[in-house]
């Protein structure tokens, strides 16, 4: 396939508000040993550009020190976790058969090598990402979707949010029947949460507010509770029985308020902290109903294949809320943040 010489690009050269993006023309990225090079069809929008765009992660020794997901950002950086599109060459040692196929790229950069490793990195934050018209990726991690129903938006809208997803349910073994609770449930992990929950055979008890209620229920929850209403009562009233687990992208209060309402050997997942990460709780909540609290960062490999054979099947369906050009990358980062749509935000390089 043909490649051109140069590409349009959107890259960040340091922390900063949406007017620290920049559109660029650069060099397209020869593929390394071992990589892929893929045209981006579609990049999908993460609270995490956001975050790295801002240096909002902080450090184990210095909570307020700008920092990108695991450390400092080596600037110029091009953002995006999210990607779709096809591979249209390799580099040495991977079988050219590929070029050609339709992926979903991966994004995580794992610390060891296996099914089970956690990631420790991220494209679009510790390597270049997909906020261009082509980005490379090492080939294990570019999953074959070529026969996947599911359109280019639809597929780059699924790796950091349901991947995210899918970590916090296979960590906090999720069994079909269970009753969960799901936070944040219009964003793009909420949403995913909620679709993936009911589809794995769980009562789903999703908080949002306003106008988005109704989105909500849409995509499976059960019974949506009214985040700007008493939460806690109106879990109480909707389970009374209590809850098996908490699948929490907001923290701050909501952990103190849910830990309560957790049953004998309840599992509590944070994946977030929109609320707020200062937490305080009672802890005889805790060791007296052998509760669990669960941190959950994004998935492993294993998580990532099991969501790719959803993805193929067209197991979930992506709701996708707006789509954007590159050239508007602030605007689209914009419309992120002010959360006021439901579902994915992607762009079209």
């Amino acid at each position: 396939m043909s490649v051109s010489e140069s590409m349009r690009a959107v890259r960040i050269t340091g922390h900063g508000g949406p007017e620290a993006l920049e559109l660029v023309e650069v060099a397209v990225p020869a593929p390394r040993a071992g990589e892929v090079l893929v045209r981006v069809g579609a990049v999908a929008l993460n609270n995490t550009d956001l975050w790295t765009r801002e240096g909002a992660y902080g450090r184990p020794e210095d909570p307020k020190a700008l920092s990108g997901w695991r450390g400092p950002v080596d600037f110029p950086r091009i953002q995006g976790a999210d990607v779709a599109g096809r591979v249209v060459a390799v580099g040495s040692g991977v079988d050219e058969s590929v070029v050609g196929r339709r992926v979903v790229v991966d994004p995580a950069i794992y610390e060891t090598a296996g099914p089970d490793a956690n990631p420790v990195g991220l494209m679009g934050s510790e390597r270049d990402g997909g906020y261009a018209e082509y980005v490379t990726a090492p080939a294990e991690r570019a999953h074959d979707v070529t026969d996947s129903p599911l359109t280019d938006d639809q597929l780059a809208s699924l790796p950091t949010a349901y991947g995210t997803a899918l970590g916090m349910i296979e960590r906090g073994r999720l069994r079909k029947g269970e009753t969960v609770l799901v936070s944040g449930a219009s964003g793009g992990v909420g949403l995913a949460l909620t679709q993936i929950a009911r589809a794995r055979g769980a009562r789903v008890l999703a908080i949002s507010s306003g106008t988005k209620l109704g989105a909500v229920r849409e995509a499976g929850a059960h019974e949506v509770i009214d985040r700007a209403r008493d939460i806690a009562g109106q879990v109480r009233a909707a389970a009374p029985e209590g809850i098996d687990i908490g699948l929490d992208v907001v923290a701050g209060e909501l952990v103190s308020e849910g830990l309560p309402l957790l049953r004998e050997g309840g599992r509590w997942v944070i994946a977030g902290a929109l609320g707020g990460y200062g937490v305080t709780f009672d802890v005889r909540r805790l060791y007296l109903h052998n509760a669990q609290v669960i941190g959950s960062a994004m998935h492993t490999p294993a998580h990532f294949g099991l969501l790719m054979d959803l993805a193929r099947r067209a197991g979930v369906r992506p709701v996708v809320a707006a789509a954007f050009p590159l050239e508007q990358a602030a605007q689209a980062q914009e419309a992120l943040a002010r959360r006021d749509h439901v579902g994915k935000i992607v762009m079209h390089p």
